[in-house]
C-alpha cells in the first residue's frame, strides 16, 4: 500500500513529493480507528509552522482533509463504529498520510459526515468551512446586520466565507483579482454587495469600502494577506494585496479585522488609529484549533457545524474535478505553489 510524503532539502524552501510503500498496520491504540479513505483534499503544507514546532522529518506524510468509512475501532472508542461513514482533519503529527487508501487516526479529529454529502465535498469543504466558522464567528462574533469585507473571494475560502456571512445575514463585500473571478462573485447567491475588481490596480479598496458603507467603514475585514511596505519593497507575489493602511482606513467604529498576515508589524501610529476606532486585530491560524488539546470538544463542534451547514445547502464549495490517486504528486506540487485556485481533491 501507497502513500504520498514530501522530503524537504536542506535550504527548507523546495518540497520534493514521493510515494513511499507502508504497512497497513491494524488498530492497537485504544483510541484510534482505522478509516478507508474515499477522498482526500489537497492543502498547501506549511513547513515553516513544522520547523517551528520541531515536527521535521525524513519523510512527512501528505493529505491531512480526508472522508471514508470507519473498518475498525480500538476498543475505547465511543463515537464511532465499522462501516460508518467520516470526514476530519489529521492532527499535525499524523503518522499516516491522508494520501493513502487506509489510515488510522484518533476518534477526536472525526466526525460522522451527513449521508446527503458526497465524499468528494466533504473532503473538500472541512478544511476551509472550519477556517471560515472560526473568522466570522469565534474571531469577529459576526451578527446580522454587519457589512463584511472578504478579500480574494473568489478563493475556496473566500467564497465559502461569504456564503457562510450572508446566512448569517450580513452584508457582504469583496475583492475580485481577474475577470474570472469577478463573473463567479457575481453569480453568487445571494448577491454580494459590491464586487471591487482590484486586477487593474487602479481601483482602491479603502475608497470603495467607505462609499458602499455611507462613509462609516466595515464592521469585519477577513483579509488573504496584507502588504506592509510600499510597492517598490514588496515581493511580486505582494503586490495585488492592499496595504495594511488601506485596512485600517476602511474599518469602522469597533471593528474587526481578522488577518492571515503572521508577521503583521504595526507602528505606532496604526495602533493609535485602531485605538481611536476601538477596532480589533485577530490572527487567522489554520492549525489553531490542532494546537490546543484544551480546546477539541469546541473543535469538534465546528467540524459538526460545517457538515451540518453543508448538508442543509447553506453554501456549496468551489472544488475543481476530482483526480486519482496517482496524480497527486504533480497536484500537490501546484498546491503547494499556490497556484490553484479550486480546491483540489483525491478521489479513491
Amino acid at each position: 500500500m501507497k502513500g504520498l510524503y514530501f522530503q524537504q532539502n536542506s535550504t527548507n524552501e523546495e518540497v520534493t513529493f514521493v510515494f513511499q510503500e507502508k504497512e497497513n498496520v491494524p488498530v492497537t491504540e485504544d483510541n484510534f480507528v482505522r478509516v478507508q479513505v474515499k477522498a482526500c483534499a489537497l492543502s498547501h503544507i506549511n513547513t515553516k509552522l513544522l520547523a517551528e514546532m520541531k515536527m521535521e522529518k525524513d519523510f512527512f506524510p501528505v493529505g491531512r482533509e480526508v472522508s471514508g468509512i470507519v473498518l475498525e475501532v480500538g476498543r475505547k472508542v465511543t463515537f464511532f463504529q465499522p462501516d460508518d461513514a467520516v470526514v476530519g482533519i489529521l492532527p499535525l503529527d499524523s503518522e499516516d498520510p491522508g494520501l493513502c487508501e487506509v489510515i488510522r487516526v484518533h476518534e477526536h479529529y472525526l466526525v460522522h459526515k451527513p449521508e446527503k454529502v458526497s465524499w468528494t465535498e466533504a473532503a473538500g469543504v472541512i478544511r476551509d468551512g472550519v477556517r471560515a466558522c472560526t473568522a466570522l464567528y469565534y474571531l469577529s462574533q459576526l451578527s446580522p446586520g454587519k457589512s463584511v469585507l472578504i478579500m480574494d473571494g473568489a478563493s475556496a475560502f473566500g467564497t465559502i466565507a461569504i456564503q457562510l456571512a450572508h446566512h448569517r445575514g450580513a452584508k457582504v463585500i469583496s475583492t475580485a483579482h481577474s475577470l474570472e473571478d469577478k463573473q463567479h462573485l457575481e453569480r453568487l447567491r445571494p448577491s454580494i454587495a459590491r464586487v471591487i475588481d482590484v486586477s487593474n490596480g487602479k481601483v482602491h479598496v479603502a475608497e470603495s469600502c467607505l462609499e458602499e458603507t455611507g462613509g462609516l467603514g466595515v464592521d469585519i475585514v477577513i483579509d488573504a494577506g496584507v502588504r506592509l511596505y510600499s510597492k517598490d519593497d514588496e515581493p511580486a507575489v505582494k503586490l495585488h494585496l492592499p496595504h495594511k493602511h488601506d485596512i485600517i482606513t476602511l474599518l469602522g467604529v469597533g471593528g474587526h479585522w481578522v488577518t492571515t498576515e503572521e508577521n503583521l508589524q504595526l507602528d505606532p501610529p496604526d495602533s493609535h488609529c485602531l485605538f481611536l476606532k476601538g477596532a480589533t486585530v485577530a490572527f487567522l491560524n489554520d492549525e489553531v484549533w490542532n494546537l490546543s488539546n484544551a480546546q477539541q470538544g469546541k473543535y469538534l463542534c465546528i467540524l459538526k457545524d460545517v457538515m451540518e451547514k453543508l448538508s442543509a445547502g447553506v453554501f456549496r464549495p468551489l472544488l475543481d474535478e476530482p483526480i486519482p490517486l496517482y496524480e497527486a504528486k504533480v497536484s500537490m506540487e501546484v498546491v503547494q505553489k499556490n497556484q490553484e485556485r479550486k480546491k483540489q481533491v483525491v478521489q479513491f
